[in-house]
């Protein structure tokens, strides 16, 4: 037991640095929407054609929505069941075990599910329908990726959770009785 939770706190810090580049990443697809946008308004003002720029602000919105998974749970950003949670009382930490392992176990099957996907595509030399004929695999990518992620942050904080830590999911300067009290 001891020498697991040695483990833990030597990943901690990797695991929220690794779920902090992920939301960097979001951050630039984002910015890439903005200059895809950008892009696209100056070349319908000087009559140019941009053939593709829709299709590009979508797989970059694809790619923005789940690199932000993992960052946003792990700052506890997501939507979560805390009503319900709350009225459990003394039975909370087995209600947040329940709900972290089924999300977990959902998480993991995406994923799974979500790198088989660009298997496929790239087996089957899939291309887009679109303008652009971009290697469907490219933009899947990032959904594989960012679904891995989030699914590393829910086992990693449902071992938390597990191995008595912390069920609150936000700022971790906050006072957990504080938070109790609530």
């Amino acid at each position: 037991m001891r020498g697991l939770i040695i483990v833990g706190r030597t990943l901690r810090p990797w695991l929220d640095r690794l779920y902090d580049l992920a939301g960097g990443l979001a951050a630039l697809f984002l910015i890439a929407i903005l200059i895809i946008i950008c892009l696209q308004m100056g070349a319908r003002w000087t009559g140019q054609q941009f053939p593709g720029s829709t299709d590009y602000a979508g797989y970059c919105m694809a790619a923005a929505s789940f690199f932000a998974l993992a960052h946003a749970f792990n700052r506890g950003a997501h939507i979560r069941v805390s009503l319900f949670l709350s009225r459990l009382g003394r039975f909370r930490r087995v209600g947040e075990l329940w709900c972290l392992g089924i999300a977990a176990v959902l998480a993991i099957f995406f994923a799974i599910y979500a790198v088989k996907a660009v298997q496929v595509s790239i087996q089957l030399n899939d291309i887009s329908q679109g303008q652009d004929a971009t290697p469907i695999w490219i933009p899947q990518l990032a959904m594989a990726i960012g679904t891995c992620l989030f699914a590393i942050c829910l086992v990693d904080r449902l071992l938390r959770v597990a191995f008595g830590g912390s069920w609150y999911l936000g700022d971790p300067n906050v006072n957990e009785q504080s938070v109790d009290a609530d």
